[in-house]
């Protein structure tokens, strides 16, 4: 094919027969999906009929570990089963800005600076885990 000539896209008789040509003759095809109504004062907006999150998430160890940090504290969450990296991380953030510490997300763990069991503990009970001390 030489250079710069074009082939046409518009489905006419260089690309063989038009795949969407037989959809003309079928008439009335539905309009789409019937209009959800909003819901009403009181329920969710997702359809659900649940009121509460989930608060069966499982059980989740947190550890205060000093090992490898030269001798800096760090609380460890692991033990997580069934969340996403990014949930892990969307939590590690929120542990990070009510503890008012650094923290990361390493190979499925949560490591946030310092000694904060207790706090993480109440924020991974609000998000509907069983925290669990564990270790020292």
């Amino acid at each position: 094919m030489a250079r710069g000539s074009k082939i046409s896209t518009d489905g006419g008789g260089e690309l063989g027969q038009n795949p969407f040509a037989a959809l003309g003759g079928l008439g009335n095809l539905p309009a789409g999906p019937a209009k959800l109504e909003p819901p009403a004062k009181g329920e969710p907006a997702g359809g659900s009929k649940r009121k509460q999150p989930n608060k069966h998430r499982g059980r989740v160890e947190i550890r205060r570990l000093t090992g490898g940090r030269g001798g800096k504290t760090v609380t460890a969450v692991s033990g997580f089963v069934g969340i996403g990296e990014a949930e892990k991380a969307q939590l590690a953030k929120r542990m990070q800005k009510v503890c008012g510490c650094g923290g990361t997300v390493k190979s499925g763990v949560i490591e946030i600076q310092g000694d904060k069991r207790d706090a993480i503990a109440a924020i991974l009970t609000d998000a509907g885990f069983r925290p669990v001390m564990a270790g020292g």
